[in-house]
């Protein structure tokens, strides 16, 4: 009911917030976002507001600006823009082939070496192109290991438990110089015909992945958290059991999480679209170091910068938004990257540029974190400089477009928003914000940055407020 009766409310209150918000002061709000704050008891001390004309340079609307917040995704937008003007849209990572042998025949006499450079997007389709490649060159039949040199990164002491104690979650999976599909599988699991239990289809299939299956078949409607289903992993994470009770009316339901270890997953991948080409490698594998003072006899570049960033912002890749920023300080201190030497990278560039954010906290630059933080004035400073800068057309269309793509495809395709807006989202457990552009009604472009941190404000509740800012900021 309270659903149904905010959105007659806020109608009726445009012309209102207006009046409010041209007042000039600075400890106003507009009256739809009051009207929200009150009606779900939102503490207006919670929220932080930074809206500024990028036509005229001016700030408009200001509320909180400087009160240091915990943002979520948005961070990446420092992440991916400070990536962007360093790097150029059209940086590409490296992923290097060495024949640790002789090629004769079709058949490699000893070792395939991988080395890593840190591609964010080397998932299967890719590693499938890159096999391509390789067989192109001449190569059917390894008759050795596959070596994988990952030595690019330093991830160092890595718990992917830490954040939220679940550490098969997808989102959870640490930077990897040599990462490959985000480490995830994408289990689906289908009721049997006869009845008699549930079928589990890995995507990938791994060949170095047992799969133990305890789910039984119950009657019931396809309901219920993770629809029934338990799932454990020994400590290897080479074997993942399922078990629990699957209900009958579920015809499909699917579970990504993540398995292995790096470099048996890239292994475990490699080898399953190699044979399932028709390729052999009759050894195992393991770690090794690219030999020195030699060029690799294959080089198999990535997508460009540019398309990896859309990638990131667009669906809040929390992982690949970490590779980012280990490549960065890759890139600006040499390797190994760091998390640490990611971070000093950013900060370097924010100083060169006039933007020294004192309370900012980074973290992993993904914004997966409770003690990052960053202030709506500044969030709105950057924005102002990504809409500025020489990769501003990359930046701004990597973004979710509102009610169309990306995070928000299902959001603001009403009140005349859809189509409209340039906005990053970023939730967490009593975290709700955005960032980004909005083009009025009256043809000003507006950026907006809007954190907010209350209790339960992620259910949804942050999401009323941010859509009645940006209502009132398209009327304006």
């Amino acid at each position: 009911m309270k659903r149904l009766i905010l959105p007659a409310l806020l109608s009726l209150l445009p012309s209102v917030a207006a009046t409010t918000a041209d007042s000039g002061s600075e400890d106003a709000l507009p009256a739809g976002v009051q009207a929200v704050l009150e009606h779900r008891n939102i503490p207006p001390e919670s929220l932080s507001i930074y809206v500024e004309d990028l036509g005229t340079g001016e700030p408009i609307l200001q509320w909180h600006p400087d009160q240091a917040r915990t943002p979520a995704s948005v961070m990446k937008l420092l992440t991916t823009l400070a990536a962007l003007d360093t790097l150029g849209p059209t940086y590409t990572w490296r992923t290097e082939l060495y024949f640790l042998g002789e090629l004769r025949g079709g058949t490699l006499h000893g070792d395939l070496l991988l080395k890593g450079y840190g591609d964010p997007y080397l998932v299967t389709e890719r590693l499938w192109r890159l096999q391509r490649e390789l067989r192109a060159a001449g190569v059917r039949r390894i008759d050795g290991d596959l070596r994988l040199d990952d030595s690019w990164f330093d991830v160092g002491d890595y718990d992917p438990a830490a954040f939220d104690r679940e550490p098969l979650r997808a989102y959870n999976v640490a930077p990897n110089a040599l990462m490959s599909n985000y480490k995830a599988v994408s289990y689906t699991f289908r009721p049997r015909g006869d009845g008699t239990g549930v079928d589990i289809s890995p995507e990938p299939p791994l060949a170095n992945l047992q799969i133990v299956n305890r789910l039984s078949l119950v009657p019931g409607a396809c309901r219920g958290y993770q629809r029934g289903i338990a799932i454990s992993a020994n400590d290897a994470v080479d074997r993942v059991t399922f078990s629990g009770r699957f209900p009958a009316g579920c015809k499909r339901y699917r579970m990504d999480r993540t398995a292995l270890d790096h470099n048996a997953y890239t292994y475990g991948l490699f080898r399953s679209l190699w044979e399932e080409s028709g390729g052999e490698l009759t050894g195992s594998y393991g770690s090794a170091q690219a030999p020195a003072d030699t060029e690799p006899d294959l080089v198999f570049e990535s997508m460009p910068l540019a398309d990896v960033v859309s990638k990131i912002n667009k669906h809040s890749n929390n992982v690949m938004a970490r590779q980012l920023l280990f490549t960065l300080g890759a890139e600006a201190f040499g390797p190994p990257g760091t998390e640490a030497s990611g971070r000093a990278a950013i900060r370097g560039w924010l100083a060169e540029h006039g933007m020294d954010f004192a309370e900012l906290k980074l973290e992993n630059g993904a914004g997966l974190s409770r003690d990052a933080k960053l202030t709506a004035r500044h969030m709105g400073l950057l924005l102002r400089y990504g809409f500025e800068n020489r990769s501003m057309p990359e930046f701004l269309s990597s973004l979710p477009l509102s009610g169309r793509d990306g995070t928000l495809s299902r959001r603001f395709r009403s009140a005349g928003l859809a189509g409209v807006g340039h906005l990053k989202t970023g939730s967490l457990d009593h975290v709700s914000s955005i960032g980004g552009y909005l083009l009025g009604r009256s043809g000003a472009r507006y950026s907006v940055a809007v954190l907010i941190n209350h209790e339960d404000v992620h259910r949804g509740t942050g999401d009323e407020v941010q859509e009645a800012l940006l209502r009132w900021l398209r009327e304006r």
